[in-house]
C-alpha cells in the first residue's frame, strides 16, 4: 500500500460510524439461474408458520426484498422464564406484523396503539423477521450454557479487521426485510415497544436492495454484481440448515448467521483503474462475467488458467471459491444488503455494505473463507468494523409455537 492509500484508510479507520461488505462481497458458489436473480418478489406477504423461519430462502437471496433492518439487542431480564416470556411476545408481535393488521382504537385518553407510519390499517408488505440468538446468552444468566448450539462463538476478529465494540456482538439478532423502508421502520418500532425492558437496543443498521442494472444480480457500493454464484435450491439447503447429531437436539432446522458490517472506501475506489478493479474481484465490472468468460453466469475455468493470467491468483472470486472439491462444502448462502449513514467525522462517506451469510457451521464455511481472503487487493478499499455470529432460531411451526421453545421449555 503507498503513503497516499495509508493516509487516506487511516482517517476512514479513525472516524465513521460503520460500513459493511465481508467474507464473501462476492462469496462464490453454486451457479445460479439467471432468471432467479431478476426482479424482486413483490409478494405482499410470506408465510411466518414452518420448520425454518422465513427471511432466509424464503423470499430467496436472490430475489430478497428491497429494505432490511439489522438490530442486535441486549437482553435485560433476569432469569429464564422471563426469557421465555420475551420470547413469547417477539413471536406474538413478529406473527401480527408479518401477517398485517388494522390497529385497535384504545380510545382518546391514551396513547395510540401503534405509531400509524403506515397508516390506520398495517399492511404485510412483504415483511419477513428472522430472530437469532448470540453466543452471549449462553452465559450463567439463564442457565443455557450446556445448551449452546456447537459452532456459536463470539465473531472471530481477522487480520485486516477494524472492529468497533459499539458495532459489535449482542444477545438477539432480528433481521427485518421488507418491500418498503417505512415498513421496516414501523416493525422495529413496533418490536422495541412491545419489549421495553426485556429487550435493549445494541446497534442497529438500515440496508437496501439494488435492482438489476441493466439485468441479473444487484451491484454493491463498488459497482460490481454481488452474489453471482449463490447457491440455489437443494445445493442452498443442504449447505445451511442444521441437523448434525453433535448438535443439541434443539437446534434442528436452524442455521448460522454471520452478520459483518463492511465500510467501503467509495472515494477512493473511484480513483482506481477500471482494468485494477476487475483484476481485484476477478469480473467485469459491466456485465458480471469471469474475466475468462462473457456472460454472468458463466463458469470461470481455473484449471485452463491455472497461472492465474487472465484471473488473478488474487482475485476476490477466486480465493473466495477455489472451485476445488475440498472447498465444495465451504460455501455458504448471502443475503447481503448495501447501506448509506451519510458522513463520517472524518468527512467522508458513511457508505458500505452489510454482509450477512447462513450456513450449517461457521468455522467450516465462513471462517474458512475469509481465512483465504486475508490479505486479499480489497483490503485496501473496505474495512470491517462490526457485526457478530447468531444462531438463527428454527421456525414457529403454528400459533402454539414461539421463538426458542425447545430451549426454554
Amino acid at each position: 500500500m503507498n503513503l497516499s492509500r495509508r493516509r487516506f484508510l487511516s482517517g476512514a479507520a479513525a472516524g465513521a460510524a460503520g460500513t459493511a461488505l465481508t467474507a464473501g462481497l462476492v462469496a462464490e458458489g453454486a451457479r445460479v439461474d439467471a432468471a432467479a436473480a431478476g426482479t424482486p418478489s413483490a409478494a405482499s406477504s410470506y408465510p411466518f408458520h414452518g420448520a425454518h423461519q422465513a427471511g432466509i430462502l424464503t423470499p430467496g437471496p436472490a430475489d430478497k426484498q428491497n429494505a432490511s433492518c439489522y438490530a442486535s439487542f441486549d437482553v435485560t431480564v433476569s432469569n429464564k422464564a422471563e426469557l421465555a416470556e420475551l420470547m413469547k411476545t417477539l413471536t406474538g408481535r413478529a406473527r401480527l406484523l408479518t401477517a398485517g393488521n388494522t390497529p385497535p382504537d384504545l380510545g382518546l385518553g391514551q396513547p395510540p396503539s401503534d405509531s400509524d407510519v403506515l397508516g390506520p390499517d398495517t399492511p404485510a408488505d412483504g415483511l419477513t423477521v428472522t430472530t437469532g440468538v448470540g453466543a452471549s446468552l449462553f452465559d450463567d444468566r439463564f442457565g443455557l450454557a450446556k445448551l449452546k448450539p456447537a459452532h456459536l462463538t463470539p465473531m472471530k476478529i481477522f487480520p485486516d479487521d477494524s472492529p468497533e465494540d459499539a458495532w459489535m456482538h449482542g444477545d438477539v439478532m432480528l433481521q427485518l426485510c421488507a418491500h418498503h423502508p417505512d415498513t421496516v421502520h414501523h416493525a422495529i418500532r413496533d418490536i422495541t415497544r412491545q419489549t421495553r425492558g426485556a429487550l435493549q437496543l445494541r446497534w442497529k443498521i438500515e440496508g437496501y436492495n439494488s435492482p438489476p442494472r441493466p439485468s441479473g444480480t444487484g451491484r454493491n457500493l463498488l459497482g460490481f454484481k454481488d452474489g453471482t454464484a449463490n447457491p440455489t435450491g437443494k445445493d442452498a439447503e443442504a449447505l445451511i440448515w442444521t441437523g448434525d447429531p453433535a448438535e443439541p437436539a434443539w437446534t434442528r432446522d436452524g442455521t448460522y448467521q454471520v452478520v459483518r458490517l463492511i465500510r467501503m472506501l467509495v472515494e477512493f475506489w473511484d480513483r482506481v483503474s477500471i482494468n485494477e478493479q476487475e483484476n481485484m474481484f476477478g469480473r467485469r465490472r459491466d456485465s458480471g462475467a469471469p474475466l475468462d468468460g462473457n456472460q454472468e453466469f458463466d463458469t470461470p475455468d481455473y484449471e485452463r488458467d491455472h497461472d492465474g493470467k487472465v484471473i488473478p491468483l488474487t482475485s476476490h472470486i477466486r480465493l473466495a471459491n477455489p472451485r476445488t472439491p475440498d472447498t465444495a462444502r465451504q460455501q455458504l448462502v448471502r443475503r447481503s444488503y448495501n447501506y448509506d449513514l451519510g458522513m463520517g467525522p472524518n468527512g467522508n462517506m458513511a457508505a458500505g455494505h452489510i454482509f450477512t451469510c447462513f450456513q450449517q457451521d461457521v468455522q467450516r464455511q465462513f471462517e474458512q473463507i475469509q481465512t483465504r481472503l486475508a490479505g486479499e487487493p480489497l483490503t485496501d478499499y473496505v474495512q470491517p468494523f462490526g457485526g457478530g455470529y447468531f444462531f438463527v432460531l428454527p421456525g414457529v411451526t403454528d400459533v402454539n409455537d414461539w421463538y426458542g421453545r425447545a430451549l426454554l421449555s
